[in-house]
């Protein structure tokens, strides 16, 4: 049975804000890349070994696109984004199996790392990054992550969410 992907990372959603607004950057680790689950239980050095990997794979990733590395070389302060959406979409390798994206959040972790040590972030803490949102793409054969980051104006939100200050 085919189902549809619930998220395909070339076409995103339509911004919630009115303007024009920059395309977002789509990164796509490589295919087949071994990641990490949270239900998996796995030796501390494991873990280690395969987050090093999926932070590598991801400043990689960023060092093989064009769009990204011309508009990091125009950054002025050395750094792309000072606030962004990041969208994490799992591609599975297969269907027919319920899944949840969520569970693959120390992946995404590594990945969103890779991408503020090849200077999309200063930092990935809540006052710049805004994710990784995590949803299930469509079946790539190995499997693979795909990131989709959103430059953001200060104090904008992608959902139109308005924190409370007091």
């Amino acid at each position: 049975m085919n189902t549809p992907a619930l998220f395909n990372p070339e076409r995103p959603a339509t911004p919630a804000v009115a303007g024009p607004r920059p395309a977002p950057f789509v990164i796509a680790l490589p295919v087949g890349l071994d990641l990490i689950n949270s239900n998996q239980r796995m030796h501390e050095k494991a873990r280690a070994r395969l987050t090093k990997k999926i932070r590598a794979a991801a400043f990689e990733a960023v060092s093989e696109c064009p769009s990204l590395m011309d508009a990091l070389a125009a950054a002025k302060p050395g750094v792309l984004f000072r606030r962004a959406h990041i969208l994490g979409v799992l591609n599975p390798s297969t269907y027919g199996r319920r899944r949840d994206p969520a569970n693959w959040y120390p992946s995404f972790k590594a990945a969103v790392d890779g991408l503020v040590d090849a200077g999309l972030f200063e930092d990935d803490d809540h006052t710049r990054v805004i994710g990784p949102d995590m949803r299930l793409g469509r079946v790539v054969k190995g499997g693979q992550i795909v990131l989709v980051v959103q430059g953001l104006e200060p104090g904008e939100d992608p959902l139109g969410y308005q924190a409370v200050t007091s």
